[in-house]
């Protein structure tokens, strides 16, 4: 399946991912409406990491604009009070959105947004200071129901009177692909986590493990540096790479430069894309990898 992401990630101003065959919006950063225009509209489903203000700023306006019945339906960590504050101040504000549903969820939950596509919370530590789930990752998973390899090799005739006689749960096994990993804001915590994702979105706030004190001092919550994802990846079966919400310190050329040292460090052979500080990622996957792969 070919999937056109369109996404802007800067640290501490604004983050959102578009995937515009799923109808799917993961986090809504400021700017959101601006990038998107009608666009916008195609969004039925959002699913929001957490409540620190770059990754929620643009609901209001897309509320505003988008709201109807039973549409948008906005997920968001269930622990987290910010989500129910804000409804209630959306409505008082534009009375108009009572159509969206606002949903908590937790790592228990997979949500299902197609017949065989659901979504699954992963929790992380970003926030984990704060107690409770209030900062989650993500997954776009598939599920597909495939005949059992004993009778793949019998005429057609017979499996399909086998499957009749004995019903699709006893001739058939569910398979479940990964299509599409969001990690959110939050340091690598697993290094198994993404493993099989075909599509990684992952934060690489610092390009190397002692800009964080420099950057946002001892008071900020966790995130990841570039080295520890590079690393990660190395070791998992992930076939594409996309690297967001770097900090805005750093130039085009050290971006660039720091993930082919990387790349070449670990022997990363998968094409990665980058979503470069200011600048939004459209079509992010059709663009040409920094690697070159």
């Amino acid at each position: 399946m070919q999937f056109t992401i369109t996404g802007y990630s800067t640290a501490l101003f604004s983050t959102w991912y578009f995937i515009d065959e799923l109808r799917l919006l993961f986090d809504a950063g400021d700017g959101l409406m601006a990038s998107l225009l009608q666009k916008s509209r195609k969004v039925e489903h959002v699913f929001i990491s957490h409540a620190d203000r770059d990754h929620i700023t643009g609901l209001l306006q897309f509320n505003q604009l988008n709201s109807r019945p039973g549409f948008p339906v906005i997920y968001y960590p269930k622990d987290s009070g910010s989500f129910p504050a804000l409804n209630e101040f959306s409505i008082k504000f534009d009375p108009h959105v009572t159509g969206t549903v606002w949903t908590p969820i937790s790592p228990e939950n997979d949500v299902h947004i197609k017949k065989d596509l659901f979504i699954r919370a992963i929790p992380n530590t970003h926030a984990a200071e704060k107690g409770g789930i209030r900062s989650l990752s993500y997954k776009v998973i598939q599920t597909k129901m495939k005949l059992n390899p004993e009778l793949t090799k019998l005429p057609g005739e017979d499996i399909r009177r086998i499957i009749e006689e004995r019903g699709k749960q006893n001739t058939h096994t569910e398979v479940q692909t990964n299509l599409i990993s969001y990690s959110g804001d939050t340091p690598v915590e697993d290094l198994t986590r993404w493993e099989n994702s075909q599509i990684l979105i992952h934060e690489a706030t610092f390009l190397r493990d002692d800009d964080e004190e420099k950057e946002l001092g001892s008071h900020s919550h966790k995130h990841s540096y570039l080295e520890e994802v590079m690393e990660m990846v190395s070791g998992s079966n992930i076939e594409q790479l996309i690297l967001g919400h770097f900090s805005s310190r750093y130039s085009v050329e050290q971006i660039d430069s720091r993930i082919l040292e990387l790349c070449e460090k670990y022997a990363i052979n998968i094409p990665v894309f980058r979503v470069l500080p200011g600048q939004v990622g459209t079509n992010i996957l059709n663009g040409h990898p920094v690697n070159g792969k």
